[in-house]
């Protein structure tokens, strides 16, 4: 069977809002996707209106209504909050436009509203029960029958009033189909849970739907009567339209937290001899998670009191076993954890002591031990904790950080520091990191690097050989803007080493070069010197040769 309520996970962005507004939290889960878990959930539309990616996703009966039209009879019973989601058209005009979509007819769910409100009435004159609960709204039953199971004596065993209509109509016409117009997601599992409601349509399907087929909503005026049960989709509305037995307080219930709270109070045996008229939706079903209506609850709600008549419905009331459904419980599978495992997951997550659970609320539950709990269930995840994750990765990044050979500088847009590691402060002389946290960089660094950074389209500056003139060293220096951060991220290496031995190698040199000039000027000198003594020596030599060859000359 198809869910009622079920997930696009291509849109699902993992933003735990869905879990965050779930009172029950029904929902699990896994690989960052949000999963609805069915026999938890009470389908109280709150995940689907709160979704900011629309990934919540109802099944549609639109298909089937279709199929329906061809098939017989077939009778709208639409929800006395139509007013509001068609705001203009009144109930004789609204039928027109369905019976141009092939409807037999069209009446108001408030008629079987009447009828539901006369067996709330005859139950407290009669069977005078300590606490009576109204059975309109389905997620308030569905929210008893898997969650207080043990309150489920507190609720009126009658129809909801759709169910009272639908069948209601059905005696009037045996072999009519019916199908339920409203603003309720529930609704859907109530058509399914029995035969009375055939298939079930929301305003914004039938709006849709009339769209497509090109059919016009024409108000005119209603020529039937109508009734005081049309006030039935506003809170109060199922007290305000009865007769109130003598001995009984009145109280009206609306918004699931408060439902929760009183079921708690009637679990405790806090409360007696009091019938409460409970609505999921806060604003009662005028507010309802399908309503789709283009004005704001309160201006809902003041459609839904204009439309509003005196008096009942002219309809005849059955026998009280014709109106009469007992809902069963509907049994959990999950298992409540131990304390013992959740105490064992809080201090594997770091957050045995009290102080350390945050209670924030940023995975969507209420506790850090509500949470702990769920992910014992297999409901929800550890990196759901952001506190825990962002202490996880703060921790590792401070690990990289404090621990690496290199000097890490990080500064903020207004260039104040906002980290420093132990090698930094060494090259920069700080004695404690927390001696310069928050103070500018300029008494450390030129801040003119880091402008030049800061406009530097996300490139990296990088500079070979720097000089820290008032710390005696060198560096070579990164410094990159992140524009995401809005931070700027220095990494110095210390080089004064080699930059030291660089400067020896080129003295040796140096000396190398001057002791080399100083050899050759010698040995130049010699060669004159040789050259000297050598051209007196070939000069005598030459005079004797001369003086030789004349005496021979002369012989």
């Amino acid at each position: 069977m198809e869910s009622i309520l079920r997930l696009n996970k291509t849109s699902c962005k993992s933003c735990h809002k869905c879990i965050r507004y779930c009172p029950v939290k029904a929902i699990r889960f896994s690989a960052g996707q949000a999963h609805i878990v069915e026999n938890e959930c009470v389908l109280c539309g709150r995940c689907f209106s709160v979704c900011p990616q629309n990934a919540k996703q109802i099944s549609s009966d639109v298909e089937k209504a279709g199929v329906m039209l061809m098939s017989g009879p077939v009778y709208a019973s639409v929800a006395p909050s139509f007013v509001a989601a068609f705001p203009g058209i009144g109930i004789d005009a609204l039928e027109d436009s369905l019976k141009q979509l092939g409807f037999a007819g069209a009446e108001e769910t408030a008629v079987g509203a009447t009828i539901v409100k006369r067996e709330y009435e005859r139950i407290l004159r009669e069977e005078t029960p300590n606490v009576l609960l109204s059975s309109c709204c389905t997620s308030v039953n569905l929210l008893i029958r898997k969650h207080y199971p043990d309150v489920l004596f507190a609720l009126a065993p009658v129809m909801s009033p759709a169910q009272a209509h639908c069948a209601d109509i059905k005696r009037r016409h045996p072999n009519a189909q019916t199908i339920f117009i409203g603003p309720c997601i529930a609704k859907k599992e109530e058509a399914i849970e029995n035969d009375l409601i055939d298939a079930v349509l929301s305003f914004e399907e039938l709006r849709d739907w009339l769209k497509e087929k090109n059919i016009p909503l024409t108000p005119r005026a209603d020529q039937r009567p109508g009734g005081k049960a049309r006030i039935f989709p506003t809170t109060g509305g199922v007290l305000a339209t009865m007769e109130k037995v003598p001995g009984y307080t009145y109280l009206a219930v609306d918004g699931m937290p408060n439902c929760m709270a009183a079921l708690e109070e009637i679990r405790k045996g806090q409360l007696h001899h009091c019938f409460i008229e409970m609505s999921a939706c806060q604003g009662s079903c005028a507010n309802g998670p399908l309503m789709h209506a283009p004005a704001t609850p309160a201006a809902n709600t003041l459609e839904v009191l204009r439309y509003t008549c005196e008096g009942d419905f002219p309809v005849e009331q059955p026998p009280a076993k014709e109106s009469h459904l007992v809902l069963a419980p509907i049994e959990q599978t999950a298992v409540q954890p131990a304390e013992w495992e959740i105490d064992e997951l809080l201090v594997k997550i770091h957050k045995e002591k009290p102080e350390s659970q945050l209670n924030c609320g940023t995975c969507g539950y209420n506790t850090c031990r509500e949470r702990a709990a769920a992910v014992i269930q297999g409901k929800a995840e550890i990196s759901m904790c952001l506190p825990y994750m962002m202490k996880k990765m703060e921790g590792f990044s401070d690990t990289v950080l404090m621990n690496s050979p290199n000097g890490i500088l990080v500064l903020n847009d207004a260039m104040e520091v906002q980290k420093i590691n132990p090698e930094a402060c060494r090259l920069l002389e700080v004695p404690n990191a927390t001696d310069v946290l928050g103070d500018h960089v300029a008494p450390l660094m030129d801040p003119s690097i880091f402008e030049a950074a800061r406009s530097n389209d996300g490139k990296p500056i990088t500079d070979t050989h720097v000089p820290l003139t008032d710390f005696g060293c060198y560096v070579d220096r990164i410094v990159l803007y992140n524009n995401d951060a809005h931070l700027f991220i220095c990494t110095m290496r210390d080089v004064s080493k080699e930059v030291k031995r660089q400067a020896k190698k080129m003295e040796t040199r140096m000396q190398a070069v001057t002791i080399a000039d100083d050899v050759a000027k010698k040995q130049l000198k010699i060669v004159q010197e040789i050259a000297s003594l050598l051209g007196e020596t070939a000069a005598d030599t030459l005079i004797a040769v001369e003086h030789l060859k004349e005496t021979i000359s002369d012989d």
